[in-house]
């Protein structure tokens, strides 16, 4: 049976934070048994803990970062991986500004000093989340995957046209190689990323070894100039004949597969559990590790609802009348089967021959246009923010944009639509959510939404 573990004592590591260019401090503490990882900022007076969890992600743009009643900290994934691959289950961390230290840009820094605090096994057991069906994620060229596995295993690759990297795969057979074989790999970019980023003002705290950099520009004397201006460096910057800036000499020969790797071990670790699952990936990121994330949870979710048998309707039709303004025939949702308020909902519709709008779609060969089943992601998407509101006397919500939608396959009369909805961000009354329409399992249509609560 395994056992939970925590550390032996506190100790602390100092650097810069990448994006604000702050100094970066912090220090790792032990945690009780169940306790989690957990943060808290102790540069400002507010004192707010911050669980390590998907559901309080705020931003995945360049990195992952959490965030609660108001309090974000930055750039945690690296640590996060740390933790997942030295089988930390419990800590309290202390950040004193806003954003974890990059370092070498590896997670080596970060399991040494896990390993200078020591590891402590506590009486509590250890949970797995484990897999039972398989599950896939595509988007452009990233495709995750997970399958049944016995234990933690995970198989890499990428291809990002160009010589210097070329096409990568790594596999992960065991945690136990974690911090040999993959905390050690730092992260990479492209000189041209960098350069914009730094323009933008981004990336304050970046410096021309805080990553692999790959040499997709050509380096002349001017351009180097240019160059130690814009990051207030003494250099030097030669051209690598290796394709990496400085000849920089890799840890590995697929250094920057085995760091794509550490991401999607860092992310997914955000789960809160460790994962027993082979991940396959192709091209990851952050937000696909994320979006991975969720169906790994809401995929146990349902299957513990199935098994329990509550899987029944949470709303009936009367009750999606008295939330949503919307009558027959612009009505898209006839029941949902559950919703967790302002977290996600699960809604249906029968599609039927009587809907009007297969009278002039297609008649001879009638399939439910795409734009309706994006509307019934709105409709449901809607039920969910505007749930437990005071409804009918001064609330009601505003669409503002549709983003990344896809269509997969057609719908067809006689077909029921289950509609998924899940809440990605919310910000001063701003909702952002994901939905996908299914049949049969087989994903139909997908987008990201955009809306407004306003008060009538």
């Amino acid at each position: 049976m395994a056992r939970q573990h925590t550390i032996q004592k506190s100790v602390s590591l100092e650097g810069i934070g990448l994006h604000t260019g702050e100094p970066a401090k912090i220090t790792l503490n032990p945690g009780p048994e169940n306790y989690g990882i957990r943060f808290v900022r102790t540069d400002i007076e507010k004192r707010v803990e911050i669980q390590a969890d998907i559901d309080n992600v705020v931003d995945l743009e360049w990195k992952t970062a959490i965030g609660k009643d108001g309090v974000n900290i930055f750039s945690m994934e690296h640590l996060m991986a740390a933790f997942a691959g030295m089988e930390i289950d419990n800590c309290l961390v202390e950040v004193h500004s806003s954003e974890i230290p990059l370092m070498d840009g590896s997670a080596l820094p970060y399991v040494t000093l896990i390993t200078e605090a020591g590891i402590l096994e506590q009486s509590a057991e250890r949970e797995f989340l484990t897999i039972e069906e398989p599950l896939t994620y595509v988007e452009g060229e990233q495709a995750l995957g997970v399958f049944p596995c016995d234990h933690f295993r995970l198989t890499c690759a990428i291809d990002y046209k160009h010589p210097a990297l070329g096409a990568q795969y790594t596999t992960l057979f065991s945690l136990k190689d974690f911090a040999g074989e993959f905390a050690p790999a730092r992260t990479f970019t492209f000189l041209s990323w960098i350069e914009k980023l730094r323009e933008q003002g981004h990336i304050k705290g970046g410096t021309l070894d805080s990553a692999l950099m790959v040499q997709d520009v050509d380096l002349t004397n001017e351009h180097i100039d240019y160059m130690l201006r814009l990051f207030n460096e003494k250099g030097p910057i030669k051209p690598g004949k290796n394709g990496f800036v400085n000849n920089v000499k890799l840890r590995f020969y697929n250094e920057p597969c085995r760091h794509k790797a550490l991401d999607i071990i860092g992310d997914l670790y955000l789960l809160g559990k460790p994962v027993k699952a082979h991940i396959l990936a192709s091209r990851p990121g952050h937000e696909a590790n994320h979006r991975m994330a969720k169906e790994i949870r809401e995929s146990i979710a349902k299957g513990k609802r199935a098994k329990s048998g509550q899987l029944k309707k949470a709303l009936e039709h009367s009750d999606i009348l008295d939330i949503l303004p919307h009558r027959y025939p612009f009505l898209l949702v006839d029941s949902v089967l559950s919703i967790e308020q302002n977290k996600r909902i699960i809604a249906t519709k029968n599609v039927s021959f009587n809907d009007p709008f297969f009278q002039g779609h297609f008649p001879r060969d009638p399939i439910m246009p795409g734009v309706l089943q994006v509307e019934a992601m709105a409709q449901a998407g809607g039920i969910m923010g505007l749930y437990g509101q005071k409804v009918g006397k001064d609330k009601a919500i505003a669409f503002l944009g549709i983003d990344r939608a896809r269509f997969r396959a057609p719908v067809r009369p006689g077909d029921l639509l289950r509609i998924e909805v899940e809440l990605l961000q919310s910000r001063r009354g701003t909702i952002r959510f994901a939905g996908k329409c299914m049949v049969d399992g087989k994903v139909t249509c997908e987008a990201e939404l955009m809306a407004m609560l306003t008060k009538k």
